[in-house]
Order: C-alpha cells, then structure tokens, then sequence
C-alpha cells in the first residue's frame, strides 16, 4: 500500500483518530492511551502499530514504558493532498460565482425581445 493510502486509512478507524488527538496534547504510554477505550491492552496495541506503520506516530521505550509521540511530518503528505484538492475546488467556486454574477448581471437588464415578438407589439 502506499504511504498516502496507509495514512488515510490509519486515520478511517475513530479509536485511532482519538489516539493521534490524545498525543496531540502531548507523548502518553501505551496505558494512558488504552485509559478511555474498552479494549485490552493487545487492541490498543494493534491501533498504535497501524498508527506507527502509516507515520502517523513514533514508539520508543524508557525503563519499562513504552512511550508514543506524535509525528508531524507523517500527516504532511496528506495534508498536502488535501491542501492540492482544496485549492483546485476553491479556484472552481470562485470561476463558478464569477460566471453567475456576471449572467445575474445581463438578466437584470432584461431579455432581448425577439423580431416576433417586435412585430407583434407595432400592430393594432
């Protein structure tokens, strides 16, 4: 799988998106980071090694914890993919509001009549 796609999938599961905003505030043990879930240690656990694999965070061990931290650079690739897409529909909005303003604008002044419709109005 390729880097991007493994970060969008690490951050599709909502027990791994609540990981990355705990660590977010700061590095965490593995139990400080199980403490709000109910799920086994082993889960949590299987939760950080798909969040370690995408980049997303960095395991390392002091004395007898395991200790995580976030990783910036991890999310930097999706988040200029999606920075890329934002721009791209952002310049489309802007050319569609720049095309209605300026058709809003020819309505305004009326509808060309038609030759019928002239001729119609000149006879009694």
């Amino acid at each position: 799988m390729d880097p991007l796609s493994q970060t969008f999938s690490a951050l599709a599961d909502p027990t791994r998106r609540a990981i990355l905003a705990r660590l977010a505030t700061g590095a965490a043990t593995v139990g400080e980071l199980a403490e709000p879930f109910d799920m086994s240690l082993p889960a949590v656990s299987r939760h950080l090694k798909v969040l370690t694999e995408a980049g997303l965070i960095e395991r390392h061990t002091e004395a007898q914890w395991r200790r995580c931290e976030l990783r910036g650079e991890g999310m930097r690739a999706a988040a200029d993919w999606i920075g890329f897409y934002r721009r791209f529909w952002e310049k489309q909005l802007d050319s569609l509001d720049a095309f209605l303003k300026r058709t809003a604008a020819k309505t305004t002044k009326g509808p060309k009549s038609t030759k019928g419709e002239r001729r119609a109005r000149r006879k009694p």
